[in-house]
């Protein structure tokens, strides 16, 4: 029985007569790519009655064009593995900390990079072989190799051996993600990208980092806890540029107490090897020398190697997959979902837009991505956590008065351990409607506790029903529903005013 078709919304016209002239197709869908939102698409397409292929480089913890992994970016070389050094890092200030708690800790403490990274190593190969397990389950046949696409319904798959095999399928879904980028720096072939810091042979103890969004602080935030020096380097004042100014500064302030050197507007100009490393000479002409440069500089749609432009499918100038609200091109047998599509690259993003694909084009159920109120979360240490608007977006999208609440203390654990680190929370609503239209929030725990908040705001709460609630005590999270003092008032069109 045909598949039926959606355009806008609506079922395809053609739908019906393709009915009558049912083409045959090697599968339903084929999915190119297996990381989470490929696996995802494929997963629940099977679980909908859909015959289903997948192919997928063979397995390496650093990518490249022709070496990939089940399990993609996320599981592989993403934040996964990114998880398990932060939790690593995260050792060092603990064990700071314990002396105050009364842990009498005698003689240096080692810490054991290569230990780390074969434990590291050990849980992604555990993974990858569990989402092998995941599409087998679901009789989802697996392909080894690259695939490209070469007519609106054929997938052309290149095993290792070299050999190409063609496949066709009523429906082919791209799910092939981003890949890390370098900028043209001179020198720039001695850096390396977050693939790669995933996976040195060697702990640097010195390292250098270049950009300022969530990977740059992140690995910064790893090596310093781990004991290296870092050098991180931004072209704006703060890190973190399209996160909630108030929270930016903190985390700038945060890395800076954890032992971090920033270099806020400033690049670097060239890289040069020596004997003792590598020099770096910054935009501003100043020298330093690391063990390791890590350009954090942003990814790329991995779409390159696809041959889309050859059958039609319409590109973006980032070479992004143009899509619909329902992740179809403007090919209909062709769709896209994930950070191949350039819309939020977030794991839990492609697993929706997956999600929604399978519901579309095999449960019955056209499904759009909903992108409002989507949580994430900044893993320095310590975290940032946000859901909703920012203090600024908030302001700029405003149909009226926002009211934002703010509350920043010492987290209890910290008047005893000493640390002078402020946590942060902060919620943003509109006066009008008592809404929380924002939430966010930086220190220990920021993740986990940002979470439930998240849910609050899919459901529309409500300042007042944030302030009904009970709180847990004694917990960072009750200072959620006990902010009961407006911080300050933004008239309708002002512009923000914050204390920084």
């Amino acid at each position: 029985m045909a598949r039926k078709m959606l355009s806008d919304g609506e079922l395809n016209n053609a739908a019906a007569a393709e009915e009558a002239t049912e083409t045959h197709y090697d599968f339903d869908l084929f999915v190119i790519g297996a990381g989470s939102g490929g696996v995802r698409a494929a997963r629940f397409s099977a679980n909908n009655g859909a015959k289903v292929g997948i192919c997928e480089l063979p397995f390496h913890p650093i990518s490249s064009e022709e070496i990939g992994g089940v399990g993609g970016t996320c599981v592989i070389r993403g934040c996964v593995p990114k998880k398990i050094l932060v939790y690593g890092a995260t050792y060092g200030g603990e064990l700071e900390d314990a002396r105050n708690y009364g842990w009498e800790i005698n003689g240096n403490v080692d810490f054991n990079w290569k230990k780390l990274l074969q434990k590291k190593t050990d849980e992604i190969l555990r993974l990858n072989n569990i989402y092998k397990r995941l599409l087998a389950n679901a009789a989802v046949k697996l392909y080894e190799g690259e695939g490209r696409i070469v007519g609106p319904n054929e997938v052309e798959v290149r095993q290792i051996d070299g050999t190409k095999i063609s496949y066709t399928a009523k429906h082919i879904l791209i799910a092939t993600g981003s890949r890390a980028q370098k900028p043209n720096i001179p020198g720039h072939e001695l850096a390396i990208t977050s693939d790669e810091a995933l996976s040195l042979e060697d702990f640097p103890k010195r390292a250098i980092v270049l950009g300022g969004g969530y990977i740059a602080v992140e690995f910064a935030s790893i090596w310093r806890g781990m004991g290296a020096t870092v050098d991180l380097f931004f072209r704006k004042e703060l890190p973190l540029r399209g996160f909630d100014d108030e929270m930016r500064a903190l985390v700038a302030r945060n890395l800076e107490g954890r032992g971090i050197n920033l270099h806020p507007q400033t690049s670097l100009a060239e890289l040069i090897k020596t004997d003792d490393g590598i020099k770096v000479i910054s935009s501003h002409g100043e020298e330093f020398v690391a063990d390791v440069v890590l350009f954090a500089t942003g990814r790329i749609p991995n779409t390159k190697r696809l041959n889309l432009e050859a059958v039609g499918v319409e590109l973006d100038q980032a070479g992004a997959v143009k899509v619909d609200e329902y992740s179809r091109t403007n090919i209909p047998s062709i769709w896209a979902v994930g950070d191949a599509t350039n819309r939020i690259n977030l794991t839990p993003v492609a697993l929706m837009e997956a999600t929604c694909f399978a519901n579309t084009v095999f449960g019955g159920k056209p499904t759009k991505a909903d992108y409002t109120n989507v949580a994430c979360a900044v893993f320095c240490i310590p975290p940032l956590a946000v859901v909703g608007l920012s203090e600024e977006e908030a302001v700029e999208k405003a149909a009226g008065d926002i009211l934002v609440f703010t509350s920043g203390f010492n987290p209890m654990k910290n008047t005893i351990s000493g640390r002078q680190e402020k946590t942060l929370m902060k919620l943003i609503v509109d006066e009008k409607t008592d809404k929380v239209i924002g939430a966010s929030m930086c220190g220990p725990d920021a993740a986990e506790i940002m979470q439930g908040i998240a849910i609050a705001l899919k459901c529309g709460a409500t300042k007042a029903q944030f302030d009904s609630t009970v709180g847990i005590h004694p917990s960072s999270a009750e200072e959620f529903v006990t902010m009961r003092t407006v911080t300050r008032c933004i008239a309708y069109k002002a512009k923000p005013q914050t204390s920084l």
